[in-house]
Order: C-alpha cells, then structure tokens, then sequence
C-alpha cells in the first residue's frame, strides 16, 4: 500500500475554501499536522460510483497530504439513523440498525476494492448521543436554541440567534425556504432546523433514545457537530463532502457549532458531483450505477479508480459508458508501459513525483493537469523503450511510478496485483503463455496461417499479441462492446 511521507512540510499547498469562495494558502491549526472530517454516507442502500467519488477524491487529498509530510488525522462519519433507514426498516419488518449495518459493510468493501486507505477513525452517529445531548445543552444555554412548546419534545435551533447564518452557502435568511427536517408547527422561524426530534408513535422504537427533553434521536446537523468535537476538538483544519452538502447540511453544522463557541472548520473543501442525465446520481432519483455494474462491464476496480479522480476533484463528472471506457483505456497505456518497462529495467521503485506533478497538485489538488504530466512521462519512457535506452526507461519509469503511487494507482502495488483475482490472473497467464508457445512454434516451421490464428483467438478472447525484439507479450485488449 501508500508509502507515506516524502517532503517536509516546507511547501505551500492551496485548497479552494468554499466559505471564502477563493483557492487560498493552506495552513494547517497545528505544524505538520493535519486534520480532516469527511461527510461520510447515510447508509440508506448500497453505495453509487457518486459516493464513492466522494471517497476516492478524499483519499487523494490524504495521500497528497501525508506524501507532502503531514500527519494526518482523517475521520469520515457514518449515518446509521434517518428518516429514510426507518421508513426501510418499517416496510421491510427489520431493525433499522440490520439496515445500516448491511449496508455500513458493503460500503468499506467498495471502499477497499477501490483503494480508498481506511479512515483514522469512522464514528456513527448512534454511538455519539451522549455528546449531541451536551452540545444541545449548550446551544440551549446560550439562547441559539429551544424546546417546542407543543410536547413533541422537539428542540430546534433558532436561526435568527445567529447573524452568519447563510455566509457559507452565499443566500440570505429571508430568501430561503423552510427546512424541511419538522413539522414547522412549532418552530419559531419556518427557517429553523431539528436538533434533536421527539419519538413519534409510527417510528420502531429501537430508534429512540433518553434526553432531557423526552425520548426521541438526534437531527442529521447535530450528529456531525458532535463527532467534530469529540475527535477533531472545537477547531479543526478540512471540512469535506459534495457540493449537493453545502445547504443545508454544513449551513446548519456551522451555525451551531460556531454558536456553541467552537472554532470548527477552517477550510470547506467540497467535491462536484455526478450527474447521470440531466440530474445528480441519486437512490431519490433512481438514476444509479454501483460498483458491481461498472464490473459488469469490464471496467477494473482500479481503471474506476482513474475515471473517478483523474477530472480535478471541484468539477462535475457526466457519467457516460463511452467516458468510463476511455478514462479505462488510458489506465491500461499507462499500465501497459509500467508492464513493459519492468520487464526490461526491474521495478526501478523510489523516484519522487517531478517537479510538474507537485506544483499541480499544490494547485488546488489539480489533479487533471498532474495526469497530464503521468502520461507526458509514459511517452517519454514508451520512446525510450523504442530507442532501448535503458536509462531512459528507468528515468521514466521511476516518475510513473512515483506519481502513480500518490494517486493510489500504481500497477506493481500489491492493491491491484493480489487479492481475490491473484490466482485466475495466473491461470489466465499460464493458457496464454501455451497458446504463445505454440504461435512461436508455428511461426518457426513457417505454419503463418496457424501462427495467424493463434494470434486471431487470442483477439477475439479479449487479448493482444505484440510482437518485440525480446519475444512476443500480451496485454488485455480495449474493449468496445
């Protein structure tokens, strides 16, 4: 897996922050230390390759990160409580927490299949009552928050106790529309949001916890707040998660926890989304494709991977069939040089990213631009292969490899060369090195129409032969249909 860390903490990284809308000079609360909260899913269903953008954009932040020198404490957040978990748990005649659960487990597989390096620490909600009851308290104290008078045992931030409300997303109060988390029959302002919602009598009462205020569970804003604090302290470094979170999602968790004292965030580092059609992919919608679809198309793990990182993280992603197979076949030149200079100079592993590739990703983690430098190295060593310049390929390959290891990409990683499909890889190699022995026999007695054929089978089967001076190789052919 990643390495770590290559440079001191010496170099001047810059993140677009979405509360000042401007790409601005990170620098970190604390010295060579780095903290990161990562707006984590609500494990309503199975994962979409939208989420786990979300996860692989993230980890490329990390790996930039530590690679640069910083210690890094990265806490990504699970929602295993909402309304939609109920109402699943309701129709399906299942606790609620089997739900999440099921769907907790899926998501740190897809995760793991796609690299993502495993979070310092990932909360759930249901396991951080006892802080949201303490911040609650606070806010209450403090005259941000109240109890509904209507014995629901509701209790709802006031917006208008706090003058920024609305600086984050750019709208002003009196523009916005009601929040939609309550029944606004109670609230004070149309505007203001549920801290903590009273149990109702249709919801499982597994969903319920004790409170001061009557049984009940926590509002979604209040859930993050508080795992805020307890891991990262009331001042952390990077707030991160989807464009689609801005409102009323962060609005909220910066309103209160700015209102209870805290420093909280210092940077807001947001991701574009993926659309399907006209629209985001979305379980509301219904517009989603999954981790098992991509691999029903042929599309590696790792090539999913490529597609998903390589636009630079800010901009929005139009999934397409057509794209995701080009972003693949880009993958596999890379990986196809890496292949092929290894054979001939050896792994040639502990090169540093050049120079480029680091200005680049100190640009607001320019990802697209750091990929171009990935595949200006890959010509070069490709025309050194040619040349059989030895050197030359090992110069090329060494900053291929060095790139590709902090974007989590490397071919010869143990990520994407073991696991699961090690022992049919071997397999597959030992078939195709048979069929190759017996093309080369064939082309020795000067049987081409067999040689032919062999080659002709070998292509329909999905694979290319090439023929070089060190004998014939093959790769996995791009694949159309």
């Amino acid at each position: 897996m990643y390495a770590g860390a290559r440079y001191p903490c010496t170099v001047t990284l810059r993140l677009h922050d979405t509360a000042t809308r401007t790409v601005r000079e990170f620098i970190p609360k604390e010295p060579g230390e780095v903290s990161v909260y990562l707006c984590g899913l609500t494990v309503q269903g199975t994962a979409h390759i939208g989420h786990l953008r979300s996860g692989v954009n993230y980890d490329v932040l990390r790996r930039w990160l530590t690679h640069r020198g910083y210690e890094v404490r990265f806490v990504r957040n699970i929602t295993d409580v909402d309304d939609k978990i109920l109402d699943k748990s309701l129709d399906h005649g299942v606790p609620f927490w089997q739900i999440a659960y099921a769907n907790e487990r899926r998501l740190t597989d897809d995760y793991a299949t796609l690299g993502v390096l495993p979070p310092t620490y990932e909360p759930r909600a249901t396991g951080h009552i006892p802080e949201m009851h303490e911040l609650i308290h606070r806010l209450i104290g403090t005259g941000h928050a109240y109890v509904a008078d209507d014995g629901s045992g509701d209790v709802y931030f006031e917006v208008r106790s706090y003058p920024d409300y609305g600086a984050l997303s750019g709208q002003r109060l009196d523009d916005m529309e009601p929040a939609g988390d309550a029944p606004v029959r109670a609230k004070r302002d149309p505007r203001d949001f549920a801290l903590w919602k009273g149990q109702k009598k249709e919801e499982p009462v597994e969903a319920s916890w004790p409170s001061p205020w009557g049984p009940g569970r926590p509002g979604w804003h209040i859930e993050c707040s508080a795992m805020c604090w307890r891991y990262l302290g009331e001042e952390f470094d990077i707030h991160g998660g989807g464009l689609d979170l801005v409102f009323p999602h962060h609005e909220n968790e910066t309103a209160q926890s700015r209102a209870a004292g805290f420093g909280f965030a210092r940077y807001w580092v947001h991701h574009g989304l993926l659309n399907l059609g006209a629209s985001k992919m979305s379980k509301s919608v219904g517009n989603i494709v999954g981790l098992p679809e991509i691999v029903a198309l042929g599309i590696r793990p790792v090539e999913l991977r490529y597609y998903l990182s390589a636009p630079h993280y800010r901009s929005m992603i139009d999934y397409s069939e057509e794209a995701l197979r080009e972003a693949a076949a880009a993958y596999r030149r890379i990986e196809g040089f890496v292949q092929r200079a290894v054979e001939r100079v050896g792994a040639a592993g502990g090169g540093e990213p050049p120079r480029e590739f680091a200005e680049a990703m100190d640009d607001d983690l320019n990802t697209s631009r750091a990929f171009a430098v990935v595949h200006d190295a890959v010509r070069d060593g490709n025309s050194a292969l040619a040349a059989g310049d030895d050197g030359g390929v090992t110069s090329a390959l060494r900053k291929v490899r060095a790139m590709l290891g902090v974007l989590g990409l490397d071919p010869m990683d143990p990520q994407w060369t073991d696991g699961s499909g090690a022992g049919l890889t071997q397999v597959v190699d030992a078939l195709v090195a048979l069929a190759l022995e017996q093309r080369t026999a064939a082309r020795t007695r000067k049987d081409w129409a067999a040689a032919d054929a062999i080659r002709d089978q070998l292509k329909h089967a999905g694979i290319t032969v090439e023929d070089t001076s060190a004998g014939p190789r093959w790769t996995l052919a791009d694949r159309e249909d």
